[in-house]
């Protein structure tokens, strides 16, 4: 203090009351006593609500202040001076506290992140490094690529064997493009005629049994065959024909063996193996 004062005039600068001979406090160059100083610049105790004298240690927080002796745990009463603790909505814990209170869990184990522990994180949820695993090899993803499932992580080789499209013919994962035939995957080199095995994607084709075939291979096998040409009548991409008795005709053999006309929505009469009609039938009378 580089301030004289006359004995009579050494007073408290707030209460005015002598200082001679008692204890006091400077605060910007002004002395205080010890009650004045107390009362105007002490802080009170966030735990006990009590002024912390100049006779006690105080401990600071965010603002907040503490006698030495009301430093503890909001939880488990503990002393926290010299010792680490976190502090949640203006209360103060120790660190154990604080973790089983408030620490962010892994999704994996259900652990605590202790401060300095790696997190893997997708989206809401977080894992330790070592808990973030396939669920179904167990390897831990590391920075590989996963596809989450229903809550699931799924590492690429494991979700592929489980959830990709297979091949109904071949059993293997189709990865680009396929075709579907009542309701089933195929490959599109795998879908082919069940007779002569050409490629039916993008082609006509029709079923025979529940399996597939070309439009040569099943006019050749199943489909009735026309009186006139002999070729098959396939009915694929909606051929008309004609049956009569035993016998069928495409649409456009439907006609007169003598005139050669159409008979399609017409009268015919029959003579021996050939169909005529009504004028050549007269024709043939006279």
């Amino acid at each position: 203090m580089n301030k004289d004062w006359h004995s009579g005039h050494f007073c408290c600068w707030q209460c005015d009351e002598s200082l001679t001979g008692q204890r006091y406090v400077l605060r910007d160059e002004h002395p205080y006593c010890i009650k004045c100083y107390e009362s105007v610049f002490a802080n009170g105790c966030e735990e006990c609500s009590k002024i912390i004298g100049i006779d006690s240690k105080d401990l600071s927080y965010k603002d907040k202040h503490w006698h030495e002796a009301c430093f503890l745990c909001n939880k488990c009463r503990v002393s926290l001076v010299d010792k680490q603790f976190g502090s949640k909505v203006d209360k103060i814990y120790c660190g154990n506290c604080y973790d089983a209170q408030f620490a962010s869990r892994c999704d994996g184990c259900g652990e605590i992140f202790r401060a300095g522990t790696k997190k893997m994180e997708y989206k809401t949820r977080q894992w330790h490094e070592k808990c973030f695993c396939c669920v179904v090899c167990k390897n831990p993803i590391g920075t590989k690529s996963f596809i989450p499932r229903e809550q699931e992580i799924y590492c690429a080789g494991c979700y592929e064997d489980k959830f990709a499209t297979r091949c109904v013919k071949c059993n293997k994962i189709i990865t680009s493009g396929g075709v579907t035939y009542k309701n089933e995957p195929w490959h599109r080199e795998c879908f082919t005629c069940s007779n002569c095995s050409t490629s039916l994607a993008g082609q006509r084709f029709t079923s025979r049994d529940e399996k597939p075939y070309c439009a040569d291979c099943f006019g050749e096998i199943f489909a009735k065959r026309c009186t006139a040409c002999t070729k098959p009548i396939t009915g694929i991409g909606g051929t008309r024909f004609i049956s009569f008795e035993d016998r069928h005709w495409h649409n456009d053999c439907f006609i007169c063996a003598g005139c050669k006309t159409s008979l399609v929505g017409r009268g015919f009469i029959t003579d021996a193996d050939d169909i005529i009609c009504p004028e050549c039938a007269k024709q043939k009378l006279m």
